[in-house]
């Protein structure tokens, strides 16, 4: 079985759920990078399975629009198109901003509290360069899923973690380095959607969702115009847990 991290959080459920997971985290992680290629044979072989429960769990990602298959060229891990990444950013400033104004409208005191306080831990992780990209990205995205746990509208938490991956993703292979952001960036927006004001709160939350949009369509721009290819091959259960390599480690992993 999977070494490293799949030990420490043993994967459960049926065959074709633990590749799915399996290849997901690695994807999610920065493992494998736009474009790397992806064996079915190799997956089942790491894994010790048979090739229908890959199958399966390669279906489920093409579906999720992480993995794509090309007749004669086989399966990779989906290259984005500049339309693809602007569209993506538009659904998920439609779904943050109507879960920003839900937050202040029905949001508890308690609630409220909870959230400032994951809003700065999440700002302390963003400072902390030994914080593994993952770990804060994966903190990032708890923090936006816990304030549209808030609104009491589970249709909209299933959206919104479901947009949410395939930005993840190309936030992870274009800006895990980005170190821009304000120092107080995520206390800012919980500020705003505990004013009381539902027109702050959705404001606050769109430039929240803008910002950094233009710094991961220029990095992801050599994907766009097809020069970058990685041929990277698959070992499920590597790290990927250390501190945040720079941008050009990634770019050559």
């Amino acid at each position: 079985m999977p070494t490293g991290k799949s030990r420490a959080q043993p994967l459960r459920g049926s065959l074709s759920e633990q590749a799915y997971q399996s290849v997901r985290r690695m994807i999610l992680r920065g493992e494998l990078l736009p474009g790397a290629a992806l064996s079915r044979r190799e997956v089942a072989r790491e894994l010790g399975m048979s090739l229908l429960p890959i199958s399966e769990a390669f279906q489920r990602l093409e579906h999720d629009g992480l993995l794509e298959s090309w007749p004669r060229v086989g399966t990779r891990v989906r290259v984005p198109t500049q339309q693809d990444v602007r569209g993506n950013y538009v659904i998920r400033e439609a779904l943050e901003s109507q879960s920003a104004r839900l937050f202040a409208e029905k949001a508890s005191p308690s609630e409220k509290e909870e959230m400032i306080r994951m809003a700065a831990e999440v700002d302390a992780m963003h400072r902390d360069a030994k914080v593994a990209s993952f770990d804060y990205f994966s903190a990032h995205e708890r923090l936006h899923r816990r304030i549209a746990e808030c609104t009491g509208c589970p249709a909209l938490v299933e959206a919104i973690e479901k947009s949410s991956i395939l930005i993840r993703t190309w936030q992870y292979t274009a800006i895990s380095d980005f170190r821009d952001d304000p120092s107080h960036y995520h206390q800012h927006l919980l500020e705003a959607l505990c004013s009381g004001s539902v027109e702050q709160a959705d404001r606050v939350m769109r430039e929240h969702v803008r910002y950094g949009i233009n710094e991961v369509l220029r990095r992801m721009e050599p994907y766009f115009r097809g020069e970058h290819h990685s041929h990277a091959g698959i070992a499920i259960g590597s790290g990927g847990g250390g501190p945040r390599p720079s941008h050009a480690q990634e770019s050559n992993a």
